[in-house]
């Protein structure tokens, strides 16, 4: 006896010396022991067996090697989740088997639902249910389509995972947007712009011998939340990922991504005609750059027969394009998509164009794009970001959404957290994607919000689109902030289904990714939701904008004058003796003329302009009185004061989490909550202090006075942050 308990317990000892910690690895998808003894029996009896058709267990197809992921995720998920091996059938014999088929694979699953649910399902939607077959239950898992199958069991397994009764699966859903998709700015050289996660996990330069395992677990990562779309390129494109050396490289990510539905794009870059094609010039309107750009598309079809389409930037920020030769967008546009639409791709066209003119930079893209709509072919759309600058903490909508009716357009989300404390900060972004999505555009009445918009449902575009820019690298845990997952998760949950809430996403989230335990779930979803409002109270209050620190924007810089105008943040606050904002009215740029008229009232009245926006639209007094009586001067100190006490307020709530959470992550959150605390109180004291110097009040009673004088904060150097490759 005691010589079994020895070998008992050096097993146990080997086995804790080589087990890994909990890393953050495994994202939303961990699949632990429910702990709950009487909770996974009921589950254990509700899905005793996996039914699926002959061809899973067998290979070759796309089909096919989509229902074994489907096979795999459920046998690996329900091992761990039940801690017993599910046995996978063709045909069920037990009570509480799961029945998973399409009505060409499984007809006989077609008397147990209705003609509506399979029209509700769509092309990649799915049918989750539980019913009664005779004295029997059976939980259906039925889609039209083998992907759709793929989405269920990641769909039934976050029903398991977050502790829902199986009594209560009545699921009909489809995604509201086509093409949902993930936009990687990854050089070749694997370093990621704006990115603060470590390398790109592509590793290009051992491709195509070498195919990383963590590629799979990315397409998991996106099958499971309905991303179908990944451009594995930076929009600043390097022309050599269209060689044919680099596009074989492609193809052998496009084949590890394809049974779990994600198809590739490239950025393609639009003078690739002259840098590796060997043409003099990239006219759009050239008869040799025209057949360049056939045959090229011609050759990646070849070699990757599902190609998506291209990503495109041009004419902003130095990158080439088709005004270079006196030609517009749509030019340039049409170009590449008549070379993929025999191949059945697609363009999207990026709207995101600016020029130092020394005027109004939201009011750029607009003044481009609205005269061409309508002027592009109908496989392309115009990619708009969700506001006019460039993913502030909070901007108002786009005004091309609703001013481009007969031009699908796409809208573009930041996940990288460049102007929120990249990957230190915490920062959950669902409340300002929500912010933007459920924004009514009044074109062509009320109700046309963004999402409808972006979704079609708003007009009669035939494709739709999403993009969020990843956060996602090398690091052991994705995105370098363990809580950053969390937008991750958050994108392809909207990019899905644009009607839930920030907060059913961050509940469920946590109770994925951490525990389902009440404690936590209530304080870490807290925290998830009040992230986004506290990082724009301690960096860019009411409105403020575009006052961050050069080039890596990272940190407080409202001093900065001395770059072009269009990126100096004294342009966008224009702070003076007299007030502070940006004069956007018929006084000052009138960049709400670009607006539907009952948006631009509201808006251009200080008196109904939200608080949030008073200082995008407005040159306000410094002794302006605000709604809450105090004035402006008062309101900005405190808001940054606010933003200070909310991270603190998060460094209890999380340290009382201790035991509850494992000690990995714990402490890694703790160590970022305390920089990010740090962070907040310099952004705090350098801006209250830098505007002072203009409204000449003092600090208002409840904010702390600034650790140090304002030259030490104009002097301080931030040396080689992540995501950071200062100009050569």
């Amino acid at each position: 006896m005691l010589r079994a308990k020895l070998l008992f317990l050096a097993a146990g000892l080997a086995f804790a010396s080589t087990a890994r910690a909990e890393d953050g690895y495994r994202l939303w998808l961990r699949y632990d022991l429910i702990p709950d003894e009487s909770l996974r029996q009921s589950y254990a009896a509700a899905l005793s067996e996996i039914a699926l058709p002959d061809s899973a267990a067998n290979g070759g197809g796309i089909g096919a090697t989509t229902l074994t992921a489907v096979r795999d995720e459920l046998v690996t998920a329900l091992r761990g989740l039940l801690g017993v091996d599910v046995p996978v059938v063709t045909t069920a014999t037990r009570d509480g088997a799961l029945l998973i088929g399409t009505p060409r694979r499984a007809p006989d699953l077609l008397a147990l639902l209705t003609e509506a649910d399979l029209r509700a399902a769509g092309e990649e939607g799915y049918i989750l249910r539980r019913v009664a077959v005779g004295r029997q239950h059976r939980v259906l898992l039925v889609a039209n389509r083998d992907i759709g199958l793929l989405y269920g069991a990641f769909g039934l397994l976050r029903f398991l995972a977050t502790h829902q009764p199986l009594e209560q699966l009545d699921v009909v859903t489809a995604p509201r947007i086509e093409r949902r998709m993930l936009d990687h700015w990854d050089n070749l050289n694997r370093f990621v712009e704006r990115g603060y996660a470590g390398q790109s996990i592509w590793e290009w330069f051992v491709l195509p011998d070498v195919v990383s395992p963590r590629y799979r677990d990315y397409a998991r990562a996106c099958a499971s939340i309905g991303l179908n779309g990944a451009v594995l390129n930076n929009v600043n494109a390097d022309a050599q990922i269209l060689t044919t050396p680099y596009l074989q490289k492609v193809a052998a990510i496009a084949r590890v991504l394809r049974p779990y539905g994600v198809r590739v794009f490239l950025s393609a870059r639009f003078s690739a005609p002259l840098e590796i094609g060997g043409l003099q010039t990239a006219d759009p309107a050239d008869p040799a750059v025209i057949q360049w750009w056939n045959d090229k598309a011609a050759e990646i079809y070849r070699v990757i027969p599902d190609f998506a389409g291209f990503l495109v930037k041009a004419n902003s920020e130095g990158q080439p394009g088709p005004q270079n030769y006196r030609r517009t967008h749509a030019d340039g546009a049409n170009l590449l998509a008549d070379a993929v639409a025999l191949h059945g791709g697609i363009v999207i066209w990026r709207a995101f164009v600016y020029e130092s003119s020394g005027g109004d930079r939201a009011q750029q893209a607009y003044a481009e794009f609205v005269p061409l709509d309508g002027k592009f072919r109908a496989n392309v759309l115009v990619q708009v970001k969700n506001g006019p600058i460039d993913f502030m903490p909070r901007e108002p909508f786009h005004p091309l959404f609703g001013a481009m009716p007969r031009t699908p357009l796409a809208l573009e989300l930041q996940i990288t957290q460049e102007y929120f404390g990249q990957g230190t900060q915490l920062a959950f972004l669902a409340p300002m994607w929500k912010e933007v999505l459920d924004a009514d555009t009044f074109r062509p009445a009320a109700g046309a919000v963004v999402a409808r918009i972006v979704d079609g449902t708003a007009g009669l575009q035939r494709v739709s689109a999403i993009a969020g820019v990843a956060n996602i690298g090398t690091d052991r845990n994705w995105t370098g902030h363990p809580l950053a997952q969390a937008n991750w998760y958050a994108f392809g949950r909207l990019a899905w289904d644009h009607t839930l809430t920030a907060a059913q996403i961050a509940d469920e989230w946590t109770r994925q990714t951490f525990s389902n335990d009440p404690r936590v779930v209530q304080s870490l979803a807290s925290m998830l939701l009040a992230s986004r409002e506290a990082v724009v109270d301690y960096s860019m209050p009411l409105g403020l904008h575009h006052i961050m620190a050069t080039g890596h924007h990272y940190g407080p810089g409202p001093w900065v004058d001395d770059l072009r105008a269009d990126w100096n943040p004294v342009s966008y606050h224009r702070a003076d003796a007299g007030g502070i904002g940006f004069d956007r009215t018929a006084t000052g740029s009138n960049a709400l003329a670009q607006y539907a008229p009952e948006v631009a009232q509201r808006w251009g009245d200080r008196a109904t302009c939200p608080e949030e926006f008073l200082l995008w639209f407005h040159h306000v007094p410094w002794g302006h009185r605000m709604p809450s009586g105090k004035s402006l001067w008062e309101e900005i100190c405190l808001h940054y004061q606010c933003g200070v006490d909310a991270v603190r307020g998060w460094q209890k709530t999380w340290d009382s989490l201790q035991g509850l959470i494992d000690a990995e992550r714990f402490a890694h959150v703790q160590g970022l909550l305390r920089r990010q605390e740090r962070d907040a109180r310099d952004w705090r004291d350098a801006c209250t202090q830098y505007f002072a110097t203009f409204s000449k009040m003092p600090l208002p009673a409840g904010v702390e006075p600034p650790e140090h004088p304002l030259a030490f904060y104009k002097a301080a150097q931030l040396l080689y942050p992540p995501g950071w490759s200062p100009p050569k």
